[in-house]
């Protein structure tokens, strides 16, 4: 590594090395010519200097012809250690007088004043500098002083100057070089530290600021290889294509066998209810239903849960099974009775009022009572009992749903101890000291170690539990192997991101077009009129009062969008029953209501609310017929709105805004990523999206349908059900030679 490290400093500092030489090779010379002519300029000042102070005494001298004088005038003045010797020239041109340093061979030089063609002479003893000015009296020329200058000091200082030009090139070259390695060495480090994190998924989206610029030209390209990579690493068998039902049923018959596989949910996929018209079948406003419910239809299985439905019990037979779906049965629905008590304490109370608030940390303090756990407990056990006898042998594949069931692996463990139980956790996973909060927290920890697969969203609450469980039990976690040994008991902890069944072409579905105009003619809104759209359950966990505020926002910083821009919030009603949920329902009316009064204008409204059930063909609908979906979840587990509107959009246009703050954001990285925290963000994203050119739409589209259609619901399933076929398997060799060791054992005691 260290080798590794030198070669790379090396490719930096032997360029840069040669480039400093080169570049001194020619200055060199350069600076030492420029300071020979700084010093020749000086030496021709200072000649006319000493020429002007010994002018007139000269003259004086010459006239009285008084030689004594004039030599002694010449050996002070060449007491100056430039000066090295003076000299008369006659107006004939004789030499007169000289000092005896004067060099013969130069004579007496001729030329116009302060013009010597070349006043730097060579001689033996080195380089002097000859000027000569003539001497006039009452404009009679007397003769011609000579002056000539020592130059070593200049040759000294060129040298002493070539050596300091030198050094600092030396010393630029390695300051330069030290922070040109620097520099690399933290950009190499940051970019390979990027690509790492986009290899394990873990790169953050924008929590801070945007993609490091290093890795953006990349990264769409990097993320194709890795989807590629993966279809065909994960293929175990399966021939490369992609994933849908055949693919996952032909896995199971494969690496399964056909074994019974078995889901547990609270929420049931169908709810049957009764109306003035009859009883009518609805599916739930509910993402793990959406993506779940696709897996059974592939699968054949038994979906046990619970029975709300005011026409369930009319509907089911003796054992409380129902075929569905009700238009095509494809697998059997299990329904679990509750009481009003047991619900209330399992299902409000302990999971929805204790463990929904302290996993989202969406500032909503979680209740725990006693009573809600007990109630919680025992509801668990019905369920674990439902399992245990639904099985038709010892060793079914158990999917347990959600953070409802959390002690459900264990109780069907100690019961049925060689199925495979795969637990997927469908929301966050807080950090340990929050999850300290809930006074049975082992209790909890326990019954998820019960399960031979423990699934969540991300790497990053996948990493969130082991620190929970390294904090709260005696365990022996293997990070690299992502696995938890506890009592005896090995459990594989993964990340596996969930998505959606992509939409086979509806025969009589409109096009896009006509998906607008039916919208904005059924909402009484312009054909022209800009459409956004957010589907949410009405939870304080979905950022819905954060969303409106970034549409204010907007609206304030952009008033030219105000009567040309109409945000469209279908939020289905839930948990009606508790008191927060109750408080935030009137506090989303009651800030849509301010909003509209504040910029209302006849009939405009910049808001519609419609707190309201919808049919996924009526949401498919909505989604094709605006211009941006909003997706500002404070705290969410994947987010499957946000696929839902892209695997609809086959026009490849309109835009996704993202909290960074869904496991959706990890991987839909071409969405406007924001905090829907920082309001401000919130309005810029959403009008940049209604100002987005439809190239921009069309890439950053293009790029996510692959994704989400590549990367689907079954590939989701068929990754867990993979490693549940690996482990099955690895259990089977090992019981086949305990089996055949017990046999050799009994035969030598024979």
């Amino acid at each position: 590594m260290r080798f590794r490290s030198v070669q790379l400093s090396m490719r930096f500092i032997v360029p840069l090395a040669l480039v400093l030489a080169l570049f001194g090779y020619f200055a060199i010379p350069w600076m030492e010519n420029l300071t020979v002519r700084w010093f020749v300029r000086d030496l021709d000042t200072r000649s006319q200097l000493v020429s002007s102070t010994l002018q007139q005494p000269l003259l004086n001298y010459l006239e009285d012809n008084d030689s004594a004088r004039i030599n002694d005038a010449f050996s002070r003045a060449i007491q100056d250690e430039r000066l090295y010797a003076l000299a008369f020239c006659d107006p004939s041109g004789k030499l007169a007088y000289k000092t005896d340093t004067y060099p013969v061979s130069l004579g007496c030089p001729r030329g116009a004043e302060g013009e010597e063609a070349n006043p730097v002479v060579k001689l033996p003893r080195g380089p002097v500098h000859v000027s000569s000015r003539e001497l006039t009296q009452d404009g009679i020329a007397a003769g011609r002083l000579v002056l000539v200058q020592d130059m070593s000091f200049i040759e000294r200082r060129s040298e002493d100057t070539k050596k300091y030009i030198l050094g600092l090139f030396v010393l630029l070259a390695g300051a330069i070089s030290l922070i040109t390695v620097l520099i690399a060495h933290l950009s190499w480090h940051g970019w390979l530290n990027g690509v790492r994190d986009m290899l394990r998924g873990e790169l953050s989206p924008r929590p801070q600021g945007p993609m490091p610029p290093e890795i953006a030209p990349l990264a769409s390209e990097l993320r194709a290889l890795l989807n590629e990579y993966n279809r065909e690493l994960q293929g175990n068998g399966v021939e490369s294509q992609p994933w849908g039902p055949d693919t996952l049923k032909t896995l199971l018959n494969q690496d399964l066998a056909g074994d019974q596989i078995l889901v547990v949910s609270n929420r049931e996929p169908y709810i049957h209810v009764n109306t003035p018209n009859g009883v009518k079948v609805q599916r739930p406003a509910s993402g793990l239903v959406t993506a779940v419910e696709a897996v059974m239809r592939a699968c054949s299985g038994t979906w046990i849960a619970h029975g709300a439905g005011s026409a369930d019990r009319d509907t089911v037979d003796a054992n409380d099974h129902v075929p569905v779906p009700p238009e095509h049965p494809s697998y059997t629905l299990r329904r679990v009775w509750l009481s009003k008590e047991e619900e209330q304490g399992y299902y409000y109370g302990f999971a929805n009022e204790g463990l929904w608030p302290l996993c989202h940390i969406a500032h909503v303090r979680p209740v725990f009572r006693s009573s809600d756990w007990a109630e919680y407990v025992k509801v668990n056990q019905r369920f674990a009992d439902a399992v245990i006898q639904e099985a038709r042998s010892d060793n079914p594949v158990v999917l347990v749903q959600d953070y409802h069931f959390a002690l459900l692996p264990r109780m069907v463990r100690a019961v049925l101890p060689k199925a495979t139980i795969i637990t997927f956790w469908h929301i966050p996973w807080p950090n340990p000291e929050s999850f300290g909060i809930c006074p049975w927290r082992e209790e909890i920890l326990d019954g998820m170690l019960g399960s031979t697969i423990l699934g969540f969203h991300t790497p990053f609450h996948r990493k969130n539990f082991l620190d929970t469980v390294d904090r709260y039990l005696e365990t022996r976690i293997e990070n690299e192997a992502s696995t938890v040994s506890y009592g005896n008991e090995l459990t594989q902890v993964k990340p596996y991101p969930i998505s959606i069944a992509w939409p086979e072409p509806v025969p009589d579905e409109c096009d896009v077009a006509a998906c607008r105009a039916e919208i904005r003619q059924a909402l009484a809104l312009p054909a022209d009129q800009l459409l956004g759209i957010g589907v949410d359950r009405l939870d304080y966990t979905k950022g819905i009062v954060e969303r409106f505020q970034a549409v204010e926002r907007m609206l304030e910083l952009h008033p030219d969008i105000v009567g040309k821009f109409t945000f469209v919030q279908i939020a289905a009603p839930t948990r009606s029953s508790l008191d927060e949920y109750q408080n935030f329902e009137a506090r989303v009316r009651a800030l849509a209501q301010r909003i509209n009064q504040r910029f209302s204008s006849g009939s405009y409204l910049p808001i519609i609310l419609k707190t309201e059930h919808h049919e996924q063909a009526q949401l498919r609908t909505y989604f094709r017929a605006s211009e941006v979906c909003s997706v500002t979840s404070l705290h969410d587990g994947m987010n499957l709105v946000a696929k839902e509107f892209i695997a609809s959009r086959d026009d490849e246009q309109g835009v996704l805004i993202l909290s960074q703050f869904t496991g959706a954001a990890r991987e839909l990285h071409e969405a406007l990523i924001v905090n829907p925290y920082h309001i401000e963000e919130g309005a810029e994203a959403l009008y940049r999206a209604l100002r987005m050119p439809a190239d921009e739409q069309r890439e950053r589209m293009r790029t996510m349908r692959v994704r989400v259609r590549d990367f689907n619901v079954y590939r989701w399933a068929g990754r867990m059900l993979q490693d549940a076929a690996r482990l099955r398997q690895r259990e089977r060799v090992r019981s086949r030679i305990n089996s055949l060791s017990q046999n050799r054992v009994r035969k030598g005691e024979a």
